[in-house]
């Protein structure tokens, strides 16, 4: 049983007949997306949707995590959890073949319209329990790109995920690679404010997951016990960042980040997050003390042998002339090179740019005490040209005027900068002007030479000194942290740049970033796009005074004023939280006060002195709304068109111990009138009929 989309194969000869997993009516919106849309235009329908699942899917640059991998016509691809398509056609493009495993129909089908022209992809439609007997066991990849955290709902064993492992490794030839991408559950964005992906809760987990769920992910340690458990001795961590979904870097143990680079941490594009504390500077701290390992958002793992690449920075966030990657590769004596590559062919002029622009600074920069890293022209089998690079070790300027901020060394930083100003006006009558010249791409080495190791922004015009200098200082306090101290204006006065003149320089920026990314949203932008807020956790003081709750007790005569106090949550993550009410033993019931206006309420959970209250049981919880959730059901949702909405908890038919505490968490989402009213009105209708 086999359908034809375009040159794609879908078997379904295991197909269980219905999907048994779907994220809704937006399924059918992508389907639509990809049958009348080119590629190209997906980033435009992005834009226009605004949504997050058409985001999440169709991105390009969800391709990043493995774009990397070195593949030919020759390599043998199995793709688990393929899902709508959002990597197989890079792995089509590049790879000789791509068998996808999924569950889904619907998804299946979005990923063979979007790769209708592929006649190298099949995708098996079904459990992958029953698939998996008859594929061969000869794959150079077998890819888990984020399943692996699923692995118990895939494999029904005591121990699910040491037995998933063990069944994709099986899959994989000598010499192959099984690739994992997951989440680390101890990520920094975790700590930071960021919900966990899969479940939406504050510190799901890092507290490792003590709701259960069907989801689990992992730290390092974690993940090298499965491997070990499974007799996997050859395994090699990358770390992507921001993290695996949206991969602009990924690092590796050759090549770990260095102080002053993780700088983009707002890439929440799902859900409002907290910012609890600036992930820059706990960045720099965890590098700086060894530790970044144990704290990177996401890891990228491959068994086997290790590809040459240590490290690889995507700049593909751009118009496509502009669109490139940066790779730092080792060969096996430790000798390093770096290579620039063109992401497509409309990139190749981009790249012969560079190398002559190589030259070109070296003319002018030459006895100017600023070095020009050497390029070397080569050109794939395509023909399509790519740079290789010296591979230069150092401190790259950023980093110490870093050290001279945290040291306050004012007077060091600007020695530096009087340093930078120096080398960078050299022959300033010359029109050949690196418009990138900021600190980042100035390697110090240990003999002290000053080396410019990316020089891709080069115009053959004269840049005045005066907009190189204040470009440098604009996108090194834009890395926030501590640069945010920086007196800026002091600096704009030394150089002598009036506000005006900033303000054309800033102009000139928007012009440049325009031209750069062809006029489209980048994906950093994207989280504004969607309208999903970040809020400092100062804010979460004035939010909480908003939520203050008014207790009631009940003694055996009712409940009354004269038996009421206000409590301040003890727990409050966007609108979830949790109240720890003393209850005397003379006390047989508690009404809790959430709101002063419409709302709708989930019961989480209700406890005493940690033992679970049954929330289905009429006796126990009672609320002056309507109960929108099935008979029974453990977590009841009630809405309520009031202006004194009150949770009522019975405690009559309840075992006690004496005086003991109430603990009761629950999500509240409050209604605007209008809103309520026209729901109240719906119910209604709907109980009179």
């Amino acid at each position: 049983m086999t359908e034809q989309i375009g040159k794609v194969t879908l078997d379904l000869s295991r197909y269980p007949g219905e999907d048994l997993y779907c994220d809704g009516t937006v399924e059918d919106e992508i389907l639509e997306i990809v049958k009348h849309t080119p590629k190209e235009g997906y980033r435009k329908a992005i834009e226009e949707k605004k949504s997050w699942p058409v985001f999440y899917h169709l991105s390009a640059q969800r391709e990043n995590i493995v774009s990397w991998l070195p593949m030919d016509r020759s390599t043998k691809v199995l793709e688990v959890g393929s899902g709508m398509g959002a990597i197989t056609g890079a792995l089509a493009r590049r790879a000789g073949s791509v068998t996808c495993v999924d569950l889904s129909r619907k998804r299946s089908e979005i990923n063979a319209w979007r790769n209708r022209e592929c006649e190298n992809v099949t995708i098996h439609v079904g459990n992958f329990n029953d698939i998996e007997p008859d594929l061969p066991c000869d794959y150079d990849y077998v890819l888990l790109v984020g399943v692996f955290e699923y692995g118990q709902s895939y494999i029904p064993t005591k121990t699910p995920y040491e037995d998933f492992l063990r069944i994709n490794l099986r899959h994989v030839k000598a010499g192959g690679n099984l690739v994992i991408a997951i989440e680390n559950k101890m990520g920094m964005k975790y700590w930071a404010g960021c919900q966990e992906d899969h479940l939406g809760v504050m510190f799901a987990g890092i507290e490792d997951y003590p709701d259960g769920g069907a989801v689990r992910t992992f730290t390092k340690g974690g993940l090298e016990r499965l491997l070990s458990a499974c007799g996997v001795e050859e395994y090699h961590f990358y770390y992507p960042y921001p993290d695996y979904k949206f991969a602009d870097t990924i690092y590796s143990d050759a090549r770990l980040p260095r102080t002053g680079e993780l700088t983009r941490n707002l890439r929440n594009f799902d859900r409002d997050r907290l910012l609890l504390f600036d992930e820059k500077n706990s960045f720099d701290m965890v590098i700086r003390e060894g530790y970044f390992p144990l704290y990177s958002n996401s890891y990228l793992l491959l068994t086997g042998p290790a590809p040459e690449t240590v490290y690889t920075k995507f700049s593909n966030d751009r118009a496509e002339i502009y669109a490139i990657r940066t790779d730092i590769r080792e060969k096996e004596n430790g000798e390093r090179w770096v290579c620039k590559y063109p992401e497509g062919p409309e990139a190749a002029e981009h790249m012969e740019d560079i190398h002559r622009f190589c030259g070109e600074l070296k003319e002018r920069y030459t006895d100017g005490g600023l070095y020009i890293n050497e390029s070397v022209l080569e050109r794939d089998d395509q023909g399509l040209p790519w740079v290789r690079l010296e591979y230069l070790e150092g401190a790259t300027l950023e980093e110490l005027l870093d050290k001279r901020l945290e040291e306050g060394d004012e007077e060091g930083f600007e020695k530096l900068f009087s340093e930078y100003l120096e080398k960078v006006r050299f022959r300033e009558e010359i029109p050949v002007s690196d418009y990138d010249l900021v600190f980042g791409n100035i390697i110090v080495d240990k003999e002290g030479r000053w080396n410019l190791i990316d020089y891709e922004w080069t115009f053959e015009e004269r840049v005045d000194m005066e907009a190189l200098a204040w470009r440098a200082l604009y996108c090194y306090q834009m890395g926030d942290g501590r640069r945010k101290k920086l007196p800026l204006k002091r600096y704009m006065e030394k150089l002598g740049i009036s506000d005006k003149k900033a303000e054309e320089y800033r102009a000139r920026e928007r012009r440049f970033q325009k031209a750069v990314t062809g006029n489209r949203v980048s994906v950093s932008d994207m989280r504004l796009l969607l309208g999903t807020r970040a809020m400092a956790w100062q804010g979460l003081f004035e939010e909480m005074d908003q939520n203050v709750v008014e207790i009631f007790e009940d003694d055996g005569s009712g409940y009354s004023p004269e038996r009421s106090y206000h409590l301040y949550p003890s727990y409050l993550v966007v609108n979830r939280m949790r109240l720890e009410i003393p209850v005397g033993e003379e006390i047989c019931g508690v009404r809790i006060d959430p709101s002063e206006g419409s709302c709708i309420i989930r019961m989480q959970a209700a406890r005493l002195n940690g033992r679970p209250l049954d929330l289905s049981d009429k006796r126990v919880l009672a609320m002056n709304g309507w109960e929108m959730s099935e008979k029974g059901e453990e977590k009841p949702v009630f809405f309520f068109h009031t202006g004194d909405p009150n949770i009522n908890i019975r405690l009559e038919s309840v075992a006690r111990e004496g005086k003991e505490i109430l603990e009761v968490e629950f999500e509240i989402n409050r209604l605007a009138e209008e809103t309520a009213a026209a729901l109240d009105r719906n119910l209604k209708r709907r109980r009179w009929f």
